[in-house]
């Protein structure tokens, strides 16, 4: 599995990050972002698309996220979202938090993220919901 993962990696995108072809977001949920940049992060019931603003992303200089919320087969809605980075290898995350707004409907902004080093970060996405829940999403990204 490890291989076919390394496998399905492709050359940097306008985004700054290497990425999964496997793993690009579908026309529907974050219809309204820009389609050359979306990435995904899903779970059962849950999807995130987001964009990184600006990109590609640098090392070490402030970066934004715009995303959308899609729920898939879920009654509950979401009431906050938390937006983190980690980088697994290293055992450490971001140096910074990064502060969400809400932009209306389904669609947020997190502001303040950096990646201080290259190599791979995930990305983490937490929805609280109205139900009481918690569902974390994760994408992992290569920064060249």
């Amino acid at each position: 599995m490890k291989g076919l993962r390394s496998a399905m990696l492709v050359a940097v995108l306008a985004t700054g990050f290497a990425t999964g072809a496997a793993a690009q977001a579908p026309a529907t949920c974050g219809a309204t972002l820009d389609a050359k940049a979306r990435l995904l992060a899903e779970v059962p019931g849950w999807q995130v698309v987001f964009v990184p603003k600006p990109a590609p992303v640098a090392v070490g200089r402030h970066f934004s996220l715009e995303l959308a919320v899609c729920p898939r087969d879920s009654a509950a809605r979401v009431t906050a979202v938390r937006v983190d980075a980690e980088m697994p290898a290293h055992r450490h995350g971001m140096n910074y938090a990064a502060k969400v707004s809400a932009l209306g409907g389904d669609r947020y902004r997190a502001d303040g993220l950096m990646f201080h080093m290259p190599g791979r970060w995930r990305f983490i996405f937490e929805l609280t919901l109205t139900d009481g829940k918690t569902v974390r999403l994760t994408r992992d990204v290569e920064l060249q």
